[in-house]
């Protein structure tokens, strides 16, 4: 029996203290990792001892809080490795070549107004800001959807808030605006594009809808586009959520996004550096959500699925030609 520091004046709760433990600690019979069932209050309640004296008691056997750990990726997949890689040796082939290497992806939506926004920042003694008590949607002024764009030859970032839905409608009028405000400029001459987008979301690899808003920007574009899709699970690879999304919620950690305007500014200023700049536009457009792709629509469309890994990579053709 450990050296408890109640031991000898009160060995009648250090038994019950070890019959409560002993009945409530489960885990694998063959295995090390054990828990206890009852919290520290509870143990302390039913053996009349204080809490703090139950938590040194705990630590003495070996116990100690512990919270899960995020380590399992699911069975293993020889596509995942594959598709890694392949994403990896397109990147560096269309940077070499001069041709546009896009990461996409919507950020998580913010509510606009007198909200609580996570972080830290150096303020003068008794200047803190006061905000809600509570995130209540209802009392936003809006609702802001941020789905950016990060170039990654160029380093830059492009963010288009939209305060309606997050649909594929939307994502491709952010790449859309991308392209027309630098892209078109950046790469003179450019004849394709690749974009690196999840698996799931707006643009994710299975809807439709998200295919056939390509298929228009390539037609009013005259660009091939081929689409990379990250696996599941391996969203945080993808480089806008940890060269783009990552700088810009430092830029706003611990300001309240009182405004659009606001909101707006902080992304603009978001810099780093290795010389990443940003890029922010307030996309005042209505999405409608839950848009169908009928039959004929899928099979008028120009995609093209690879022969490695089809569900994860395709690409979409012009069905017009344009001089650029």
């Amino acid at each position: 029996m450990p050296d408890d520091l109640r031991s000898k004046k009160s060995p009648d709760k250090v038994h019950a203290f070890e019959k409560i433990v002993a009945a409530e600690t489960g885990g694998v019979p063959t295995g090390k990792r054990k828990l206890v069932r009852l919290s520290v209050r509870n143990i302390a309640r039913k053996t009349d001892i204080g809490r703090s004296t139950v938590w040194r008691m705990l630590r003495l056997r070996k116990f100690s809080l512990k919270s899960n750990v995020k380590r399992l990726t699911g069975p293993p997949s020889p596509d995942r490795d594959r598709q890694m890689r392949l994403i990896r040796r397109e990147t560096t082939r269309y940077i070499n070549r001069a041709q546009p290497v896009i990461s996409v992806d919507a950020k998580k939506s913010e509510l606009i107004g007198d909200f609580d926004n996570k972080g830290q920042k150096w303020e003068a003694a008794g200047t803190s800001e006061e905000v809600s008590a509570y995130n209540f949607p209802t009392e936003a002024k809006a609702k802001a959807v941020p789905y950016g764009i990060y170039d990654i030859a160029q380093n830059t970032g492009h963010v288009e808030v939209g305060t309606s839905s997050n649909t594929a409608r939307f994502a491709v009028d952010a790449i859309r605006q991308w392209w027309f405000l630098f892209g078109m400029f950046i790469y003179a001459g450019a004849t394709r594009l690749l974009i690196l987008a999840d698996s799931g979301g707006s643009n994710g690899c299975r809807p439709w809808m998200w295919k056939k808003m390509l298929q228009e920007f390539a037609d009013e574009t005259g660009l091939t586009i081929t689409v990379r899709h990250y696996p599941r699970g391996a969203s945080k690879w993808n480089p806008i959520e940890h060269r783009l999304f990552a700088m810009i919620s430092k830029s706003w950690a611990g300001y309240p996004l009182r405004s659009l305007s606001t909101m707006l500014a902080r992304i603009r200023g978001t810099t780093t550096e290795t010389g990443l700049s940003v890029t922010a536009r307030w996309n005042r457009r209505r999405y409608r959500t839950k848009e169908k792709v009928s039959k004929e629509e899928q099979k008028a469309l120009r995609v093209r699925r690879h022969k490695v890994i089809q569900r994860w990579n395709y690409t979409i053709t012009p069905k017009i030609r344009r001089n650029n």
